[in-house]
C-alpha cells in the first residue's frame, strides 16, 4: 500500500505538550485515517522563531507515522497565520464578512508560507506517495508541489464551510486562490451546502475542478469507551456531586466568534426566564478554552462573555445555586467523554460549522439505556446526518429556550428513539470510514489520467456512500 502523506497546518506530534489540543478536531479526525497505513505528516510545529522559516524539518517517529515538523518565522507568522488566513480566510469562510481584514502583504506571506512548506516537503516525498492536504491554511500548496515537479495524486479537503459566492467574492485576488485548486485531483468539503456553494463559484469563474461532499465522523468506539472509564473517575464524580441531583447541561467549543457562545448564554437565561419551572434544577456547564488569545476579537468575545456568565448569575443564582459555570482552560479529552456521558443535554450551537465532531462526540457518549438529549445549531454540518436532534436557530434566544425545555422535558422512550438513529449516522460514518471514502475517490481520480488534474464529480460515486 502506498504510503499516505498527510499535511496540516499544525502537527500533533506525540509527547509534545499541548499539540493535539491545538490542531483540534481534525487532528484526532486525521490520527484515524493515519494509523491505517505507514504515513507521513506534515505542517507547523507551532513554533515562532526569530530567523527565518527553516526548511529543514524535525521528524519525530511513532509507529507507522512520521510526524516532520518546521517552524515559522515571526513574520511568517503573522502574516500567514494570523494575518491572512485567520484575519481574512476564517471569518470569510464562516460567512463573518465583516470580520475580515485583507492586506496585500499577508496575502503574499501566506503564498510565502504555501511555497516554503512545499520545498520543505519535497525532500521526504516517495514517488509512489498519495499527499492529502487539508484547510483553508493551506488551499495553494498543492499547486506549489505541482510547480516543484510533483506528480503523485494530491487531494484537498475543506473542513470549514464554503459560503455562498456572493460572500466569497469580497475576498480579493480570491479567483486567484481558487485557480490554485485546480492542482489537486480531489477536492472535498464537509456536506452537500459547501459543495453546491464551491462549485456554483468554480463554474462561474470557468475553472475545471469539482468538489464533492465526505462528512467526517469520529471513532465512536473509542470515545464511548473513554466515557465509560471516566464515568466513575475522580473528575466526573466530583461533577455529579456538585450537582446535587441537577440535570447538566453541557457546551464544549474553543473560545470563538463562531461558535455562538454569547447567544448560547443568551438562550439559556431566556429558558430561566420563560420557564421558571427549571430554576435550581438544571446547571448549565460551558467549557471554553482560550483559542488565539492575542487577537482582538478573541479578547472582545472573551469580555463580554465574561459580563455575559456575571449578570445571568447575578439575575438567577440563590445562596445554594449558581446556574451557570464557565471554564476558559482545557480539560482532558477523557474526562470531558465522562462529562458528556453524565450530560442531560448537550447544546452545540455555532452560527455555522462545517461538521461539528462535539455533536458526534456527545451521541457516542450517551448511555444506551438513558441517553440525553442533543440540542444542535441547524447550521452545523452535523445537522445534516443527526437529524433527530432538537435543531435550532442559534441567532433566536427563544429558539434555544423553547429547544432547551423541549429535551429536558423530553420522555425516555422518545431520548431513546432519537439517540438510536444519530447513534447509527455515528457510527456508521466514522472517521476511518470518512478517509477511506475520500481516498479511495482521490485513487479513482487519480488513475483516470495520472499526474493530471482531475474533475471530481465522480468522486462520490466511485467512493461509496
Amino acid at each position: 500500500m502506498a504510503r499516505l502523506v498527510i499535511v496540516s497546518n499544525r502537527v500533533p506530534v506525540p509527547g509534545q505538550r499541548g499539540q493535539a489540543q491545538a490542531a483540534g478536531g481534525l487532528a484526532v479526525a486525521l490520527h484515524n485515517a493515519a494509523h491505517q497505513r505507514d504515513c507521513l505528516w506534515f505542517g507547523w510545529s507551532g513554533e515562532v522563531t526569530s530567523s527565518e522559516t527553516p526548511l529543514a524539518p524535525r521528524i519525530t517517529q511513532a509507529g507507522r507515522i512520521a510526524f516532520a515538523t518546521i517552524g515559522l518565522a515571526h513574520a511568517d507568522y503573522h502574516g500567514y497565520y494570523r494575518g491572512f488566513a485567520n484575519g481574512m480566510l476564517w471569518p470569510l469562510l464562516h460567512s463573518r464578512v465583516g470580520l475580515s481584514e485583507f492586506r496585500r502583504i499577508e496575502f503574499a506571506a501566506y503564498l510565502v508560507v504555501n511555497t516554503a512548506f512545499a520545498k520543505a516537503l519535497v525532500p521526504l516525498l516517495r514517488p509512489d506517495d498519495t499527499i492529502w492536504i487539508h484547510d483553508y491554511h493551506l488551499f495553494p500548496l498543492g499547486q506549489a508541489l505541482r510547480d516543484t515537479g510533483v506528480r503523485c495524486p494530491i487531494g484537498f479537503f475543506l473542513h470549514v464551510p464554503f459560503p455562498p459566492s456572493a460572500l466569497f467574492e469580497c475576498l480579493p485576488q480570491g479567483d486567484k486562490l481558487l485557480r490554485t485548486l485546480t492542482a489537486y485531483d480531489a477536492v472535498g468539503v464537509q456536506v452537500p451546502d459547501d459543495a453546491a456553494n464551491l462549485n456554483a463559484l468554480l463554474d462561474k469563474l470557468g475553472i475545471a475542478v469539482r468538489a464533492a461532499a465526505f462528512p467526517v465522523g469520529i471513532d465512536p468506539d473509542a470515545f464511548a469507551k473513554a466515557a465509560r472509564r471516566a464515568e466513575t473517575g475522580p473528575e466526573v464524580m466530583r461533577l455529579t456531586d456538585s450537582l446535587a441531583g441537577r440535570a447538566l447541561i453541557l457546551g464544549v467549543d474553543r473560545l470563538d466568534y463562531t461558535k455562538g457562545l454569547p447567544h448560547r448564554l443568551r438562550g439559556f437565561a431566556q429558558l430561566l426566564r420563560r420557564f421558571p419551572e427549571h430554576r435550581k434544577r438544571v446547571r448549565f456547564l460551558q467549557i471554553a478554552p482560550v483559542s488565539r488569545g492575542d487577537v482582538s476579537e478573541y479578547r472582545t468575545l472573551r469580555r463580554e462573555l465574561d459580563e455575559l456568565v456575571g449578570t445571568i448569575d447575578g439575575e438567577y443564582a440563590d445562596f445554594d445555586w449558581t446556574p451557570l459555570r464557565y471554564l476558559t482552560r482545557s480539560v482532558a479529552r477523557g474526562t470531558l467523554a465522562g462529562f458528556h456521558r453524565h450530560a442531560r443535554v448537550g447544546l452545540v450551537t455555532p452560527l455555522r460549522d462545517g461538521m461539528n465532531l462535539v455533536a458526534k462526540e456527545y451521541v457516542a457518549a450517551q448511555r444506551p439505556e438513558d441517553p440525553g438529549a442533543l440540542v444542535l445549531s441547524r447550521f452545523a454540518g452535523a445537522a445534516q446526518e443527526l437529524k433527530s436532534a432538537i435543531l435550532v436557530n442559534p441567532y433566536d434566544p427563544d429558539e434555544i429556550a423553547e429547544g432547551l425545555h423541549l429535551a429536558l422535558m423530553m420522555p425516555l422512550a422518545e431520548r431513546q428513539e432519537r439517540w438510536q438513529a444519530m447513534k447509527e449516522m455515528v457510527w456508521r460514518n466514522t472517521a476511518v470510514a470518512w478517509s477511506n471514502r475520500f481516498l479511495a475517490g482521490l485513487a479513482h481520480a487519480a488513475s483516470r489520467s495520472p499526474g493530471c488534474v482531475q474533475q471530481c464529480g465522480a468522486v462520490a460515486a466511485a467512493a461509496g456512500p
